[in-house]
């Protein structure tokens, strides 16, 4: 067996979006995986036959990474094998056999595709508003917020629409209204059920609802917007759908969203049934997937969704009484699924594997031989924090692990806050354990999964949440004494690298740190994240022109004079979830201070770069962290027996 290393990620192959033929006899996916040589993904579908039990790769240009099914069996996807500016150019493929043909090609840059039978398709994409025009490249007018995206780059004048094509007329009709930023869509026969936010100047918070019907056109407003919070939403009737919804209660924008009917006549809601958890959402954290697939699925009168429970993503359903039932509650990740007439596939990770198809529980595909490499087994424990809340949490033994030796250990913190650590395989962290290290993990206040009072950690950043990760350590180092306590190191991204940050302004018991994409200053990310004019309220309790002292309280910039941990700062400059000056701020204060720090700054890369960045990033970034902390944390008689880095 081989040990993971940091080239294993072009290895891997990523499995995803798994969907049944209309007839049901066969299951499409996608499969992608990392090239070096392009510094991209390359992608294509695969099918799997349910009677003969085998998989058959459909297209093989490496620019298939989605995808719909028609009623005869094509299946039809959108191929850069044409250079169109300004449009999206969709293939065909049938299951008969021969090579993929040009299907047809509409004049907007899609993000979206959704089959709607009879040759009418529904697709989204980001369109200029009309008096706004394509931006000129030498310069960039901003007079609305946001005015930027994560992943999107600039949007200012810029709207994800929906839109309504007809192949046959080769018609695009918009659907939403120009100024509306469109999130989500339901569609039962001509009708479609979506939620917008239509605004200029300053964006609001909660979305409206609206109803189109696809053969009058005509419009019809179900819901304000700005009236309440919604989530889900799905047609499981030709008058009625499934919303997720919740009123104003304590815990604000905190609170899980609960089910609701919503008559599609008057729009009036009708509360169903309580619901503690996510729905809709896989939020089990990974490094080692991509590609995306569905997350809620509605019948008559039955929705099917992910959710998040404890520390595994599982298959729920919930029916017109109101009656909640888990069809897949496996440990691991749901990460997407398809039901047919009572069958179900499932796109999952499990049993410490990559992704692979489960079909009605059984694995019918394996992309990923895992018996190749050597893989660390999380070995799970519990303890009762100081708050009263139970902790889950995980530890892996380094390669190679000797009881009777001392070793280096890294604690990771994950990103949201409300997502969550699962037994599900991470690559880094099977690469630091490869490397020689304990690794540890949990989920503390704040986490997703666990309800909405242990999650809503809203205006207590730094408080609980860290006395459950400093307690978790505590609790790791008692029942793993083989790890050397005065040699530990903090990583984590994201919610992660906020904690980082704070956790070396508060404590200096960990030797060598690595704050990635992290949050330094709640008052300047309140003006410069894409979501920081309403996250920030949603976090904090405040914003700065109520209470800027509460949010400089929270903020980890004001405690760098304790800092004496060394610290690598990891950032992208078109990060603007967490803004890289975020990390400048971090790193030019300890730089000041005379505290060992380094900053490094991936061009062109966002948010996503340790998920779904360019493999040669996602190296290097694996690279930039492995070095830091083994040139703090390794003896000089580890590195050379680890073979002058090896891992590398």
């Amino acid at each position: 067996m081989e040990p993971i290393k940091m080239e294993s990620l072009c290895e891997f192959r990523f499995v995803s979006n798994p969907g049944f033929s209309p007839d049901g006899k066969n299951i499409a996916f996608v499969v992608q995986q990392a090239e070096l040589a392009g510094n991209g993904y390359k992608g294509d579908l695969y099918v799997f036959d349910r009677a003969a039990k085998s998989v058959r790769q459909m297209t093989a240009a490496g620019d298939a990474k989605s995808y719909v099914w028609t009623e005869d069996g094509t299946l039809i996807f959108p191929t850069g094998r044409e250079k169109k500016e300004g449009a999206t150019v969709y293939y065909g493929i049938s299951l008969k056999g021969g090579e993929a043909v040009k299907r047809f090609e509409v004049p907007v840059k899609a993000d979206s595709l959704y089959y709607a039978g009879n040759g009418w398709y529904l697709l989204t994409a980001m369109t200029p508003l009309s008096e706004a025009g394509e931006p000129d490249p030498a310069y960039e007018v901003i007079d609305e917020v946001p005015f930027w995206g994560n992943a999107k780059g600039f949007t200012n004048g810029r709207r994800r629409r929906l839109y309504l094509y007809k192949e046959e007329s080769a018609e695009l009709i918009p659907v939403s209204e120009e100024t509306a930023e469109v999130s989500s869509f339901s569609v039962r026969g001509s009708r479609v059920l979506y939620k917008a936010y239509p605004w200029t100047d300053v964006r609001g918070l909660y979305e409206g609802v609206y109803l189109y019907d696809m053969e009058t056109g005509e419009t019809k407003c179900l819901l304000e917007k700005d009236v309440r919070r919604t989530g889900l939403i799905a047609f499981w009737a030709d008058d009625e759908a499934l919303i997720t919804s919740s009123e104003k209660n304590p815990h604000g924008n905190g609170k899980y969203m609960d089910f609701y009917t919503m008559n599609l006549q008057t729009g009036e809601l009708t509360f169903l049934a309580p619901y503690d958890f996510g729905s809709g959402v896989c939020s089990v954290g990974s490094d080692a997937r991509l590609g995306g697939g569905r997350l809620a699925k509605a019948g008559d009168g039955v929705c099917w969704f992910v959710t998040t429970q404890g520390s595994s993503a599982m298959l729920y359903s919930i029916d017109r009484s109101g009656t909640l039932t888990g069809l897949v509650t496996k440990k691991g990740s749901c990460d997407s699924f398809d039901i047919w007439e009572g069958h179900t596939v499932v796109c999952g990770m499990y049993d410490n594997r990559l992704a692979e198809l489960y079909l009605d529980g059984e694995r019918v595909t394996e992309l990923n031989p895992m018996e190749r490499w050597q893989i660390a087994v999380p070995e799970e424990v519990s303890f009762t924090a100081s708050d009263g809340y139970t902790l889950t949490g995980w530890i892996l033994a380094p390669a190679g692990f000797d009881p009777k030796k001392k070793y280096p250990a890294i604690l990771n913190i994950h990103g949201g806050p409300r997502t969550a650590f699962g037994t599900v395989f991470h690559h880094e962290m099977q690469l630091w354990a490869a490397s020689g290290y304990f690794v540890f993990y949990t989920n503390p206040r704040g986490s997703d999964g666990f309800g909405t009072e242990f999650g809503d950690i809203n205006g207590k950043y730094g408080t609980v949440d860290y006395d459950n990760l400093m307690e978790f350590t505590d609790y790791v180092l008692v029942q793993k004494p083989q790890i050397d306590p005065k040699r530990m190191g903090v990583t984590g991204g994201s919610y992660g690298g906020f904690m980082t940050n704070w956790i070396i302004g508060h404590t200096d018991r960990f030797k060598a740190a690595a704050s990635q994409r992290s949050i330094a200053n709640w008052i300047s990310f309140e003006y410069m994240s894409d979501i920081g004019h309403t996250f920030t309220k949603d976090e904090q309790s405040v914003f700065a022109i109520e209470d800027a002292k509460k949010l400089w309280f929270h903020s980890p910039l004001r405690y760098v004079a304790n800092c004496k941990t060394p610290t690598l700062f990891l950032h992208s400059d078109a990060d603007y979830r967490c803004n890289v000056a975020e990390g400048i701020e971090m790193y030019a204060a300890l730089k000041i201070l005379g505290v060992e720090t380094r900053l490094c700054v991936f061009h062109g890369e966002n948010h996503e770069l340790s998920r779904s960045g360019k493999p040669g990033n996602r190296i290097v970034r694996m690279r930039e962290i492995l070095n830091w902390m083994d040139s703090h944390l390794k003896t000089e008689e580890e590195k050379e027996a680890e073979g002058n880095g090896k891992n590398r």
